[in-house]
């Protein structure tokens, strides 16, 4: 059992990672009901946060059933971080996540995400001025360093852990890579088999598979990954981990039937929540990743992001449905489309 404070949670947990613009409530529905064990909200600004933005505002809304669920924020202002913790606090999730790892221009250019990495200090003052702030646990997502020159992430997890945070999730690249490159591990194992280490160390970057995911695993001894770009159009990612750690062997791909009746779950909750306008515009962006790899797709992709009801886009799947019957795909490798790289896993 994983401990991250008093949250118990399964031997070696799947985390799905917060994502901008993809980590919102209807897209954490499905991957609940496919197997994660802990959810985090998109980023928040902890400005906008304390300024009642409103887009910041909603990303406060989660339920029930999604907990063990936390909230992540952002920024660069301990006095901002602090308050935002405490209105954090008021809607009662489980958890308060730090994002220390953010890479994209407009995020670093404010001294915070990644930026941080460049000051550890001040990384530590941020992180305590949360801790002191709350009396929920306080976790911290983060990369391995800057660039390849400041890989600092061993001083950084012992000087984090000093602070009082409960976890730590690490992505295996540094910010001058970005998304480029293979995510090195290496680091990430060194952190947790630091002996000074006792808080649990979960592993982020490049998992796919199940079998990457027994094999990161076994190889690096990590206490759980953090799953993210791998997620999206394909929420039965953790259950298939799952099935192969409990029996060694692949579980089937989901079928057409499957995928259509996500789909459907994941626009009704999508307009639930957001309303029929809002809700089917934003959904469109997911058609793309569902229905990756079958042949002939896109006449129906170009159909379903022209629909503007959710009868039309039911009368567009059930002829996918019918076209595609019995045709079952291998999972695909996980997209790297603009929309994929803008809702980046940090």
């Amino acid at each position: 059992m994983v401990l991250i404070g008093k949250i118990s949670l399964t031997d070696f947990p799947l985390l799905l990672a917060p994502m901008e613009d993809v980590s919102d409530p209807p897209f954490r529905y499905v991957c609940k009901k496919n197997g994660a064990d802990l959810m985090y909200s998109e980023f928040i600004s902890s400005e906008g946060l304390i300024r009642d933005a409103i887009k910041s505002r909603q990303k406060l809304d989660f339920f029930e059933y999604e907990r063990p669920f936390g909230i992540q924020i952002f920024g660069g202002d301990e006095e901002a971080m602090a308050m935002s913790a405490r209105i954090i606090e008021a809607v009662n999730p489980d958890l308060v996540d730090i994002n220390f790892g953010c890479p994209v221009k407009k995020v670093v250019c404010k001294g915070a995400g990644a930026a941080v990495l460049k000051d550890i200090p001040a990384m530590v003052r941020l992180t305590k001025a949360v801790v002191d702030s709350t009396s929920l646990p306080v976790t911290v997502k983060t990369r391995l360093g800057w660039d390849d020159q400041s890989r600092n992430i061993e001083e950084v997890a012992e000087r984090l852990q000093d602070t009082g945070i409960k976890a730590l999730t690490v992505h295996g690249r540094t910010r001058s890579q970005l998304y480029k490159g293979e995510a090195d591990w290496e680091p990430i194992a060194r952190v947790k088999n630091n002996p000074r280490i006792t808080i649990p160390i979960f592993g982020n970057g490049d998992i796919d598979s199940p079998e990457k995911a027994m094999e990161y695993r076994n190889r690096y001894g990590v206490d759980g990954i953090m799953l993210g770009r791998a997620a999206i159009g394909y929420p039965w990612i953790f259950n298939e981990i799952k099935h192969f750690f409990k029996t060694g062997r692949l579980a089937e791909p989901p079928t057409m039937d499957q995928r259509i009746e996500v789909i459907r779950q994941h626009l009704e909750r999508s307009v639930e929540w957001k309303g029929p306008v809002l809700g089917i515009l934003e959904m469109r962006r997911h058609y793309t990743n569902y229905l990756k790899g079958y042949p002939n797709i896109k006449e129906f992709r170009n159909q379903l992001v022209q629909k503007n009801s959710v009868e039309e886009i039911y009368q567009v799947l059930e002829q996918v449905r019918m076209r595609y019957e019995g045709l079952i795909l291998e999972k695909q490798e996980p997209s790297l489309s603009s929309f994929a790289l803008e809702a980046c896993s940090y």
